[in-house]
């Protein structure tokens, strides 16, 4: 019965190689793909989250936590590398799904990935909002606190009157830009990116080499700190804990394969775009923390989200920080952007196969893109936002891409052997031991997460299901090819 409702690679490859009015615009290149992946990995995470896995998790040995990510992310890339050189069409993991596991399990991908991406878009954007709120009052510019923070949170004025906020506007504003530079197309959507990249991998570089010189070396000892009779508390499991913290540093780059569809030369430029931005993030990252830790005690971090200007008051350049705020506040943009594209390309595949509304596939006539779901999503994300404080989000965005990385890596190992003839322009080398090694460093650093995340992760999900059985699996096209 499920092969029955497995999508035939026929039709995905036949998908691929559609042009006109009403398919997505191939405008990517290469270069293009590797810049919109640093786009999505260098952001939040790395400006954030660095200090607090070093603090309170891996010591100066953050940077091995680092490499495990990594690792984890070589092993879950490669297996993407394959797939979007096979099946170049949009939705990112859920046409693979679809063509190797089948419906259902591609449903639960699909459904799956759009809540990471909705809840990454909207994440960024809250924190965007802090960082312009921290960026203005600097130049003595305080925007009134009622519009810079949910219904349910609060604000101390100077007086010491607490206020309730009403609505977080520059976040939702900044939903609102992203989206209309989607719907205006991929092209000018990648350039941005393109410039924005440059900025950030410039402060990232910056960083780097003006802090190298006043590392000390005595921050370092131990470089190990001993554990502290809890599990994740410095020690080996403090390590391991502290990748599954920054491993959100390198949610972005499977984004990439979303973009499959408007990417000229699919089978060549999509495992450089995803294998090539991993590479890069991957070296500065390394590079990032080592020079972090080195410039302050690992103790330094503790509670502080702000690791870089922590570091930075260690040298005589303080007058980087307020560039590196304006520099996150740029990047960010970049990060929204591409968790928009993800969203509305994954949504988009899932309507054309009658999964969903036909409403999420409509393609603009001139700009060639879903301007309809961009709409609608600009509403939805754009509304939680504004509305929903940030400490709600959580690690929703890691489960969701950790569960999406497994269904990748497990669809690789079972094509090769049911399609073992299928052209490749890309293999997966050492098949089954790259795919086994991604499901289980996904695995298990899905079980680091606390369990709130999951209980909000199977919530979704059946609501998910709940959907596909009532509209989904009555109007998907598969099912009616079959005549079932």
């Amino acid at each position: 019965m499920a092969q029955i409702f497995k999508k035939p690679l026929s039709w995905l490859l036949q998908e691929s190689g559609q042009e006109g009015a009403h398919t997505l615009k191939r405008t990517l290149s290469a270069f293009q793909l590797v810049t919109l992946g640093i786009g999505g990995i260098i952001g939040a995470g790395l400006f954030s989250l660095s200090g607090l896995a070093a603090a309170n998790n891996a010591g100066p040995a953050v940077t091995l936590s680092f490499i495990v990510a990594a690792i984890g992310c070589a092993f879950s890339g490669l297996c993407y590398a394959e797939f979007s050189s096979m099946i170049p069409v949009a939705g990112s993991a859920y046409p693979y799904a679809y063509a190797t596991m089948g419906e259902m399990i591609a449903w639960i991908i699909g459904w799956d990935l759009g809540l990471e991406f909705s809840v990454g878009a909207a994440t960024v954007a809250i924190s965007w909002s802090n960082y312009l709120v921290k960026f203005l009052s600097s130049y003595n510019i305080y925007l009134p606190p009622q519009l810079v923070h949910s219904p349910f949170e609060t604000a101390q004025l100077a007086d010491g009157t607490v206020v309730h906020g009403i609505m977080n506007l520059p976040a939702a504003l900044v939903i609102l830009a992203m989206s209309w530079l989607l719907i205006r197309g991929t092209k000018g959507s990648a350039i941005w990116t393109t410039l924005v990249v440059i900025l950030k991998v410039g402060v990232v570089i910056l960083f780097i080499a003006l802090g190298w010189r006043y590392i000390q070396p005595a921050n370092y000892t131990p470089y190990i700190p001993a554990n502290t009779g809890t599990f994740g508390e410095y020690g080996w499991s403090g390590i391991l804990r502290g990748a599954g913290v920054v491993f959100f540093v390198y949610l972005g780059f499977d984004i990439i394969s979303a973009a499959a569809q408007e990417t000229r030369n699919p089978k060549r430029n999509m495992p450089i775009g995803i294998l090539g931005s991993l590479v890069v993030c991957t070296i500065l990252f390394i590079l990032f923390a080592h020079v972090m830790t080195g410039l302050a005690p690992y103790t330094a971090f503790k509670g502080n989200a702000a690791p870089v200007a922590v570091a930075i008051e260690r040298t005589p350049y303080t007058w980087l920080s307020q560039l590196i705020i304006l520099a996150i506040l740029i990047g960010y943009t970049s990060v929204i952007l591409v968790d928009l594209l993800g969203q509305t390309r994954v949504f988009y595949a899932m309507a054309k196969d009658g999964l969903l509304p036909k409403v999420f596939s409509d393609i603009h006539p001139r700009f060639q893109t879903p301007w309809r779901s961009n709409i609608l999503f600009c509403i939805f994300v754009g509304l939680f936002a504004a509305f929903v404080p940030i400490r709600v989000v959580g690690e929703m965005t890691s489960i969701g891409t950790l569960l999406a990385f497994v269904i990748v890596c497990a669809g690789v190992w079972i094509m090769r052997y049911s399609m073992p003839d299928a052209p490749r322009a890309f293999k997966t080398p050492l098949v089954p031991f790259v795919p086994i090694m991604g499901i289980i460093t996904c695995v298990g650093i899905m079980l680091f997460l606390p369990w709130d995340t999951w209980l909000r992760l199977i919530v979704w999900m059946a609501i998910g299901m709940v959907i596909y059985f009532r509209y989904g699996k009555k109007h998907s096209k598969v099912r009616r090819a079959v005549g079932r």
